[in-house]
């Protein structure tokens, strides 16, 4: 986080008025929640099954009982706080300058620290539906249980999330790629793009600036933009 880096992010921002924020796990790693795929991420630590079968529609379908013992234990932190990198988006869209988040996190702290138009690529763990009658559960009603969540009719209720195998949300991934299309500046933080589809959206963007803010190099090229390598915290939180 150097500081000649630091002055030119700050000079975008500045003169930015249509800047869109894409978003991955890092965001929210400095507010306790662990990302899948660093050292100590839930894909390198052991499990009767690899998480990501574990996440999966089939293993949901098949293994029901075993889904929501993982779930519960490794996917829900409902005390996490947002940190400075959710409270400067939410200040950058109260200010006019932000146009929309677009997150793959599922955690909702960007709603908690303030931002509105928030596009959730892979869902919420906030909501969840009755697989057969569709009636709405908060998440406290997910934590208060154990096992299989049941719905007053009897059926399965599942957490509004984008699992392996299911598509992503047709209505949001249009919002996303109009938001991205639109904005002036994209800044892209807490992420490896290495999720696919989601990490092609930033091929939409044809504004003027991108900005990258990550711990270590994104797994894709990317020419003329400026990179910061530090945690998206602390690199906004200095601004």
């Amino acid at each position: 986080m150097d500081a000649e880096s630091m002055e030119k992010l700050r000079a975008i921002a500045e003169r930015s008025r249509r800047m869109v924020f894409f978003g991955g796990a890092g965001v929210s790693t400095e507010s306790g929640i662990p990302d899948f795929r660093s050292q100590d991420g839930l894909y390198k630590q052991k499990y009767k099954y690899p998480p990501e079968q574990i996440l999966s529609h089939t293993f949901f379908v098949r293994h029901t009982d075993e889904f929501f013992e993982f779930y519960r234990d490794k996917m829900l932190y409902p005390e996490a706080k947002p940190n400075a990198a959710h409270r400067k988006l939410a200040e950058w869209e109260n200010e006019g300058k932000l146009f929309a988040v677009v997150t793959q996190n599922i955690d909702g702290l960007h709603q908690k620290a303030g931002s509105k138009n928030v596009l959730e690529l892979h869902g919420s763990v906030w909501r969840n539906h009755c697989t057969e009658c569709g009636k709405f559960y908060g998440l406290e009603e997910i934590l208060r249980g154990k096992g299989v969540p049941r719905c007053t009719c009897g059926g399965v209720v599942k957490p509004d999330v984008v699992l392996y195998e299911e598509p992503l949300d047709g209505g949001v991934l249009e919002a996303s790629v109009n938001a991205i299309r639109r904005a002036d500046t994209l800044i892209i933080g807490g992420t490896s793009l290495n999720v696919y589809p989601a990490a092609g959206l930033i091929d939409y963007f044809g504004g003027e600036n991108i900005v990258v803010i990550n711990k270590g190099a994104p797994m894709r090229g990317m020419d003329g933009v400026l990179f910061i390598d530090g945690k998206i915290g602390e690199v906004l939180g200095a601004l």
